[in-house]
């Protein structure tokens, strides 16, 4: 149980992934002010976390120009010294670290940040990624890619960038990493990722780099103008307000999970995921084998996004909780930590625990 809680509470101990060459976008100050102090804390402490994790940490201080479902937030403002120059033809060794399997789809692509669409087709893809059964595999690690001719495009460093996007159906977990680049361009400079404030994804929850396979995430992605999540103890209400995008519809998704982790004992939350992977089967009542739970497994989640290929039924979850446990934060859920507003009580069984200055759980 304590293995549990730590590793929820603090995922750079069970992790989950992120690229580690080339140098990828990482926290900073235009980050934080973009996103808010409890999701830069959250990001500084663990650069592998997935943006579920990051929507449950919302606070007053988050803006639209956060953008999560582009780099999951990180901004190019906080990264013009990585800025990587490349020619059409190049071929790119990319090394990506998977602290913790997750079955799910990949794919890497080029994804124009004003818009938060990919640019063209998947440089690499995969139709099973980090599989909980099989292992990972060599080529899911260290792999390449091929620079395509884009035409004229992302020669001005911030215009566009090469995203990792990882998609965990199953656990309702997106990952994203993104590299800063230019082909034949300045590389210094440019538009901010985050100008328009708000691309999100058409992919499984996200934004996120297409996937030329049924399994992998679209290849398109709407553009979203604002997000306000409205928290209770007991669920977290994520409203996103989409706006045009010709090649995406959007839809409204809902997963009603029980996890039984292999770690955490019985565990329930309700969960809407942004999204959904392309021609994944639907879920409705779905069980949860992420080996690492993280602390967004623990929290419901609602929420309306765009996505292109998959219509979830939406369950009446939020129902189930009753009027006692909506004035206390429930089990191993959130209950203080710097710039928290939810509630510091706990359903009955359970004690608000300090877990870090960022983070106290119900234990």
């Amino acid at each position: 149980m304590k293995s549990y809680i730590i590793s929820a509470v603090i995922p750079l101990v069970a992790g989950h992934g992120y690229i580690t060459s080339p140098q990828p976008r990482v926290v900073g100050s235009a980050m934080e002010e973009a996103c808010g102090t409890q999701i830069y804390n959250q990001l500084k402490s663990d650069i592998n976390g997935n943006i579920q994790g990051e929507i449950q940490n919302k606070q007053d201080d988050f803006t639209d120009a956060c953008n999560l479902w582009l780099c999951k937030g990180l901004q190019f403002a906080d990264n013009t010294a990585n800025v990587q120059s490349y020619n059409a033809g190049d071929v790119v060794d990319v090394v990506y670290d998977i602290r913790a399997p997750h079955t799910g789809v990949a794919n890497v692509s080029i994804v124009d940040t004003a818009t938060n669409a990919v640019i063209g087709e998947p440089l690499i893809s995969w139709d099973v990624f980090a599989s909980t059964s099989t292992g990972v595999t060599a080529d899911e690690t260290n792999f390449s890619i091929t620079i395509p001719d884009l035409a004229g495009k992302c020669t001005t460093a911030g215009e566009c960038v090469i995203q990792h996007y990882w998609n965990a159906a199953d656990v309702d977990q997106t990952y994203e990493a993104c590299i800063d680049f230019t082909v034949g361009g300045s590389s210094s400079g440019g538009a901010a990722s985050s100008a328009p404030a708000s691309s999100i994804p058409a992919s499984s929850t996200p934004a996120s780099s297409a996937a030329p396979t049924s399994a992998a995430a679209t290849t398109t992605a709407p553009v979203v103008t604002s997000a306000a999540p409205v928290a209770t103890e007991s669920a977290v209400a994520e409203d996103e307000c989409v706006a045009d995008e010709p090649t995406a519809t959007t839809s409204a998704a809902a997963v009603e999970e029980t996890g039984a982790d292999d770690e955490c004992e019985a565990e329930t939350s309700a969960v809407a995921v942004e999204g959904a992977a392309t021609s994944s089967p639907a879920a409705t009542p779905a069980t949860d084998d992420d080996t690492s739970c993280d602390a967004d497994d623990t929290t419901a989640v609602a929420s309306a996004v765009p996505t292109t290929f998959l219509t979830r039924t939406a369950t009446s979850a939020a129902a189930a909780a009753t009027s006692a446990a909506a004035s206390a934060a429930a089990a191993y859920a959130q209950c203080g930590g710097t710039g928290f507003t939810g509630s510091t009580t706990c359903v009955s069984g359970y004690t608000c625990t300090v877990q870090n200055s960022y983070y106290s759980q119900c234990i």
